[in-house]
């Protein structure tokens, strides 16, 4: 067992009646994300509370209503997976560490400067991040938070989220490789093998990470590439 003095809460709710019990933060939250671990490293009493501040005990009653049960480690885990954990000050800032830098990533290779059609840095958007004051929330994902973060970035920087249909024409010899970095940069659209064996692509690539997309198959190909972009949306 861990020590109570770092210990966090895991509470759960049910039919008006509150289940408390003393867990590590990290270790309970990889345990309710799927991960096997043995509670007795998880948690830092073998108490099931109503109360914990107040020190007070659920009845044997009320858990076994709740939960059919009064086993320790199966009520532990029941509290521990559909409860709520509380989450340290360290682990918040963490998460939110997390979350920002994913939120960066996204835009970076989404957006694109509207003005001069360029991708944004990744420190560009940071600094931007932080001139308009954007509050990021550790507990939704980057994904859900992305089109708030855009909107008020706006504010700051010229910028907007672009995709581009592109059409390239691959030689034979370079085509495997290179049908490669076309699907790990955007989405294929149509694809045609010629008699030749060349290969021709239709591809939506984000805006912001077009410039490396062509980069990487001109390496790939030294030079023996055609392309042209289609269209742009956004």
């Amino acid at each position: 067992m861990i020590s109570i003095d770092k210990a966090v809460v895991a509470k759960y709710k049910r039919d008006g009646k509150e289940f408390e019990v003393l867990v590590d933060c990290d270790r309970a939250l990889e345990f309710k994300q799927g991960k096997t671990m043995d509670i007795n490293d998880i948690v830092a009493s073998d108490k099931i509370y109503k109360d914990s501040k107040k020190g007070f005990v659920a009845p044997n009653e009320d858990i076994k209503k709740v939960f059919g049960s009064d086993d320790f480690y199966f009520v532990t885990k029941e509290i521990i997976r559909k409860g709520e954990i509380q989450l340290t000050k360290e682990y918040r800032n963490k998460l939110k560490e997390q979350i920002k830098k994913k939120i960066v990533d996204i835009i970076h290779r989404n957006a694109v400067d509207s003005k001069t059609k360029l991708p944004h840095p990744p420190q560009r958007i940071e600094n931007a991040l932080e001139e308009a004051k954007v509050h990021i929330d550790e507990l939704k994902s980057a994904e859900e938070q992305v089109q708030n973060v855009l909107d008020k970035l706006k504010t700051i920087i010229p910028i907007k989220f672009v995709r581009k249909e592109i059409l390239i024409k691959v030689p034979s010899k370079y085509s495997g490789k290179a049908y490669s970095v076309v699907k790990k940069y955007g989405e294929i659209l149509r694809e045609n093998w010629e008699k030749d064996g060349s290969l021709v692509i239709l591809s939506k690539v984000p805006g912001g990470v077009t410039e490396e997309y062509f980069t990487e198959l001109n390496n790939l190909t030294h030079g023996e590439i055609e392309s042209k972009i289609i269209n742009e949306d956004g």
